[in-house]
């Protein structure tokens, strides 16, 4: 689905700037970016190329630039056990840099299959999961640790703004440390909700691999979750996930934390682009007001 994203006139990525990286990537490894269209615009930017049927996810923030080679790794290692899931495209060393920008590219699949349910995640879900683990080292999860990193390159942030974010976090990692995990700890996809699925002809796959770490289980299951209590998603994607999964983590105890570290993650995401992409301001207030006022009935709306 192709969303009206514009670049803001100032800031790391303007327009111009995004279609000077996209060149750059594309003269590196010999695509055609014409007519590519910018899908999204939020940690990544990510253009469908028009010319061939390639996905170019562009790495916006230098804070998040280490989950480049993460990404690559984890989706080697799911295309090697078979696991639906959009895969890189071949005969490409990745990552690709060039003129000092950094990106993913990924085989094209078109969206012409059915609308993704919460029992169709909870499949994939537990096919990741159930995997044997990767001879190879994950980033350990470490959700606070990028919400940290987008505070500190934010590219624009008042004051009082900084100090009441970085307060918060401080209070909700002392509550994350205290949780005891009742699931097995393992492979994660880190950024588990319906947008993150692919519905093609051959079947849903996941995508937005840039997540991949090795945590509690339990965080896979929380996205969803959130988007029922914050976005007014309706319950049954939710319910439908609790079921096909077998666990309801929003009756554990600890799930009131991992709403904390979502809800954090969700609003700092557009710290770093905030000049470059000015329409996110209206819901970054809106976000910070809530926090502020501790209103957990609030409902928010989707960046784009």
């Amino acid at each position: 689905m192709t969303v009206n994203v514009q670049a803001g006139t100032s800031g790391r990525y303007t327009r111009a700037k995004l279609a000077t990286a996209l060149r750059a990537i594309c003269d590196a490894v010999g695509l055609d970016p014409r007519g590519a269209r910018l899908l999204r615009f939020v940690n990544n930017a990510v253009f469908q190329l028009s010319a061939q049927p390639v996905v170019v996810r562009i790495v916006l923030s230098p804070s998040l630039r280490h989950r480049a080679d993460n990404v690559v790794k984890a989706a080697t290692w799911l295309a090697e056990h078979d696991v639906p899931a959009v895969r890189l495209l071949p005969g490409v060393a990745q990552p690709v840099e060039a003129d000092g920008h950094l990106a993913t590219l990924w085989q094209s699949v078109p969206e012409n299959g059915p609308r993704p349910t919460g029992f169709d995640l909870a499949r994939l879900l537990r096919r990741m999961h159930e995997l044997p683990h990767a001879p190879f080292s994950f980033d350990r999860w470490e959700p606070l640790l990028d919400v940290r990193r987008r505070i500190a390159d934010a590219e624009e942030l008042d004051c009082g703004d900084r100090d009441f974010l970085e307060s918060r976090v401080d209070e909700v990692e002392a509550r994350l440390a205290s949780l005891r995990f009742p699931l097995r700890q393992g492979a994660i996809h880190g950024d588990a909700h319906l947008g993150n699925l692919i519905s093609g002809s051959a079947g849903m796959l996941l995508c937005d691999l840039d997540s991949v770490c090795v945590g509690p289980r339990e965080w896979d299951l929380t996205p969803l979750a959130v988007g029922m209590l914050r976005f007014g998603h309706g319950t049954e994607r939710y319910r439908a996930l609790a079921r096909g999964y077998g666990f309801d983590v929003t009756r554990w105890p600890g799930f009131r934390v991992l709403r904390q570290v979502r809800e954090l993650k969700l609003t700092t995401g557009v710290l770093p682009i905030l000049r470059s992409n000015p329409d996110v301001r209206t819901e970054l207030a809106r976000r910070l007001k809530t926090f502020r006022s501790g209103d957990m009935s609030a409902k928010w709306t989707p960046y784009q």
